[in-house]
């Protein structure tokens, strides 16, 4: 089922989500070599609490900690660990949210630390972009295809390509609610878009071939080739004039 918030909820869920691009930004700022991925996520989860939320993927289906935090040619949902260190070159996604007042907010970014090669800035730039063309046709009146095909369309022309197994999704007062948000698709189809219906957009990316596999882990997500990885998201709300990011600080 799909919901329709109201004003008063999206007051409450704007809270949520401003506290979730909060953590991603204290990532940012800690990210370094050298660091470890379970440091980054103490510091996010630290974060999350002093604002008076939790961390809203921690213990989701049994998830054990606050961030996803993928290196390289992980795609989503690495977890972290206090012995796994980033090294400069690395590029590294980060996916996640925080609950408050019964209300879930939901992000992420892909980061470069230190010097990165030329086509993994590409692949980091086309797919924040991608996030961007996706998000401005989510309007009111149109279709979940009309994203995924705005994604799809931008990805591909530069010679990228678009993870299937794994979408965006709407978000409320459950950290995932209908309808689902493909990253790829048809203009003029799948679900109609309406005024009040928040929605995590999250394009994934590969330089390679978009085949994934899950690891031994039962969590990390890995590109089938290898190959480098990008993830972008925003939590945004489809309004009468168009769409709000609400995860944008």
């Amino acid at each position: 089922m799909i919901v329709l918030k109201t004003g008063r909820e999206l007051t409450l869920m704007r809270e949520a989500c401003r506290i979730s691009a909060g953590a991603l930004k204290v990532i940012e700022q800690a990210i370094e070599p050298g660091i470890t991925t379970g440091e980054l996520d103490r510091i996010a989860e630290k974060y999350i609490l002093s604002q008076g939320a939790k961390p809203n993927f921690k213990g989701y289906h049994g998830y054990p900690a606050t961030a996803c935090i993928s290196i390289n040619n992980e795609v989503i949902h690495g977890i972290p660990s206090v012995t796994r260190k980033i090294n400069a070159g690395d590029i590294v996604s980060v996916d996640l949210g925080a609950t408050i007042n019964g209300y879930h907010g939901d992000n992420a970014a892909t980061f470069a630390v230190g010097d990165i090669s030329a086509e993994a800035k590409r692949l980091i730039d086309t797919t924040r972009e991608s996030l961007y063309e996706g998000i401005k046709m989510a309007r009111a009146g149109g279709r979940t295809g009309d994203i995924g095909y705005a994604i799809q369309s931008y990805v591909e022309a530069r010679g990228f390509s678009v993870v299937r197994e794994y979408v965006g999704h709407g978000v409320g007062t459950a950290l995932h609610e209908s309808p689902e948000v493909p990253n790829f698709g048809t203009p003029g189809r799948g679900v109609r878009l309406l005024p009040g219906m928040t929605l995590a957009i999250e394009p994934m990316i590969n330089i390679g071939k978009p085949n994934v596999k899950v690891m031994p882990d039962g969590w990390t997500v890995l590109t089938c080739d290898g190959s480098l990885s990008a993830h972008f998201e925003h939590t945004i709300v489809i309004t009468p004039d168009g769409p709000q990011i609400m995860t944008k600080l």
